[in-house]
């Protein structure tokens, strides 16, 4: 039992961990282009980036940059997971033989 346990504890840390990461990274890149696009002299690269970067996640969300996070960290998730069974499985086939 402590085997499934420590499993689905890994695979949840695992999922939780690598779904924030992503949103984390996107939302500090996204307040800091916004911040740069406050400063005179540099406001238009801001704003640039900030447009590109809003466009970048609503080809992912389907028109909605928040969707388009969202479908990015759910998918980041997901293969993090898929690595951490497969790592899992792999420890396991080792510690057997």
């Amino acid at each position: 039992m402590t085997i499934v346990s420590n499993l689905f504890r890994s695979l949840l840390l695992t999922a939780l961990l690598s779904f924030l990461t992503p949103l984390l990274l996107l939302g500090v890149g996204l307040v800091s282009l916004l911040g740069v696009s406050y400063i005179p002299g540099v406001a238009e690269l801001g704003q640039l980036g900030t447009a590109q970067l809003l466009t970048f996640l609503s080809i992912f969300g389907d028109g909605y940059p928040i969707q388009g996070m969202l479908t990015i960290g759910i998918t980041c998730s997901t293969v993090a997971g898929l690595f951490d069974v497969f790592n899992f499985y792999l420890y396991q086939d080792l510690r057997g033989h």
